[in-house]
């Protein structure tokens, strides 16, 4: 790894090939008194074989900036008011649509942030796949599912030929976002947009991607263009970073030189964030809220004609936990391992067996009527926002759903909660009108956490909530999830394949693999001393 940074960092100027050059880019969206600038005069260049690196908060005009190379945003509404996009000395934005069709997802391609959104719900994993490969390569048959199989097996795709025929929704946060770099380096593109290519991935997975970017672009020598939030990556992979501020560039320079002498007070500040302290302590004697006995949720394998179960795949089994009023319980494990299924048995949003005990009363044998009137004390928060969020409501008709459900205020009263469940994530209440397209991928998250919050619930599941938010966000919404824990008691179960914010927040974490429980325990003691080595494995990638 160390030994590739260095040899990108040796090549020569006068050798060095520009492949991207952005001069001066502007982006708007929509006219007059209501338009947005949403990115301002920024200019970079990115060299063939080079990573560049943009980062900043969520909202900052990182992903608009990435869609304008491609040409992706909702045209006419968005304009270049400035600026020009010069990919290999051609001008993009200037560029008729055949020409555009060419290099979308074979000479450029792009991972987008979340893949359940840009994966096609009715069309299979295979079917996707093979679509980019007969556009551009005009694959098709057996040699193109050897290459489909190759690329999966390539990104960590277990048992890939058992995931040709599977659909989005069959597969977890993780196993969706593989499949869509997958997808992108299908054509062995020159240049690849990475939009937060691994915010659903846990950490071993994270560095085995990251890895064999790395891997595929000195041998193809493509250049990255990497978007995230997590500065450990940009710190590891890229050669060069732009951070942004509010649509602008505020400081540029290489990796090194960013992070050992930061000058913009932004980038001091974004440096030095990081979740840290400790969860609040529990009160003694605290009542025992939630409990799983023997949980298990077994997917049948069916074959043949008549659709006989050859199998199961036991995506959780014999699961058992416990959970206190005020207490966080952080579930951890790779992606596949069973986090986000438990959490919706417990929601009693799939079918489970075995025992679930709610605020001292069993609720795994009740049906979904007498279900209904526990939702309002027993809310999540997903892990794909977008998905989550209605796009033909606005903010606040999404928020206000569960209000309304049960009956909760009248008119006025719920405009003032929504005002005020906004705030309390960090966002601008006058904001409630728009509509969940027109935020970014962070912001959209925290309108999904005002949405949980707004009913005041005892447990509150949170699968992955700050996967997409930057560093100084996540910051944020740790400390207000212990605010909110202080004053009114909740409790979580917080799904996470980030360790540093499960450490901050968690009184016990449990840890996953394929679907069973392979260590938990109090959360201070199993950092200082796991005893798995899957658990070892993870501490080592996440903090060394």
């Amino acid at each position: 790894m160390t030994e590739h940074i260095t040899e990108e960092q040796n090549i020569k100027p006068e050798i060095a090939q520009c492949l991207l050059k952005v001069e001066n880019l502007s982006v708007r969206f929509g006219e007059g008194a209501t338009a947005v600038n949403a990115v301002k005069s920024v200019s970079f260049e990115l060299n063939k074989g080079e990573t560049l690196a943009l980062v900043g908060e969520s909202g900052s005009g990182k992903s608009v900036t990435a869609l304008s190379v491609l040409r992706l945003l909702p045209y006419p509404k968005a304009s270049h008011p400035t600026g020009r996009i010069l990919y290999q000395g051609e001008d993009v934005l200037k560029a008729d649509e055949p020409n555009l069709r060419k290099i979308r997802g074979d000479r450029i391609s792009i991972i987008f942030q979340e893949p359940m959104t840009s994966l096609n719900p009715l069309h299979s994993i295979e079917k996707q796949i093979g679509e980019s490969l007969w556009l551009h390569k005009l694959l098709k048959g057996e040699a193109a599912r050897e290459r489909i199989l190759e690329l999966l097996n390539l990104v960590g795709i277990r048992d890939p030929q058992s995931r040709l025929n599977s659909y989005p929704h069959e597969l977890s946060g993780g196993q969706r976002q593989r499949v869509m770099i997958a997808m992108a380096l299908a054509n062995e593109p020159e240049l690849l947009i990475a939009d937060e290519p691994t915010t659903a991935l846990d950490v071993t997975v994270q560095k085995q991607i990251l890895e064999l970017l790395q891997q595929l672009q000195k041998k193809l020598g493509m250049a990255i263009l990497l978007i995230t939030h997590d500065l450990n990556i940009v710190k590891r992979y890229a050669k060069n970073v732009c951070v942004m501020y509010q649509g602008e560039i505020v400081e540029h320079g290489t990796t090194d030189k960013i992070f050992n002498q930061p000058q913009a007070s932004y980038t001091q500040q974004l440096i030095s964030a990081e979740p840290t302290g400790n969860p609040l302590p529990i009160k003694e004697n605290s009542e025992l809220i939630l409990e799983t006995q023997q949980l298990k949720i077994w997917f049948p394998i069916k074959r043949g004609f008549l659709g006989k179960t050859v199998d199961h795949i036991k995506a959780v089994n014999d699961v058992s936990l416990t959970l206190k009023r005020g207490e966080t319980l952080g579930i951890v494990g790779e992606s596949g391992s069973g986090k986000t299924t438990l959490g919706l048995a417990i929601l009693r949003l799939i079918r489970s067996e075995g025992i679930i005990n709610f605020q001292g009363n069993r609720i795994d044998n009740l049906n979904q009527k007498a279900v209904k009137p526990l939702r309002r004390q027993l809310q999540v928060v997903f892990q794909d926002p977008f998905g989550s969020l209605s796009p033909r409501m606005s903010v606040e008709e999404c928020i206000a759903e569960g209000l309304t459900v049960h009956n909760i205020g009248n008119a006025s009263e719920r405009e003032s909660m929504i005002r005020q469940a906004l705030i309390e994530v960090g966002l601008d209440p006058e904001v409630r009108h728009r509509y969940p397209h027109e935020f970014s991928g962070g912001q959209r998250q925290r309108i999904s956490i005002a949405r949980a919050l707004i009913l005041k619930p005892d447990v509150i599941i949170l699968d992955e909530p700050t996967s997409a938010l930057d560093r100084t966000v996540q910051v944020q919404i740790v400390e207000l999830l212990k605010d909110l824990q202080k004053k009114y008691g909740l409790s979580y179960l917080f799904i996470s394949h980030d360790l540093t914010v499960i450490k901050a927040l968690s009184h016990k974490v449990l840890v996953m693999k394929q679907g069973e429980v392979v260590e938990q325990g109090e959360a201070k003691a199993l950092f200082t001393s796991p005893t798995h080595t899957y658990t070892q494995e993870l501490l080592k990638a996440a903090f060394e």
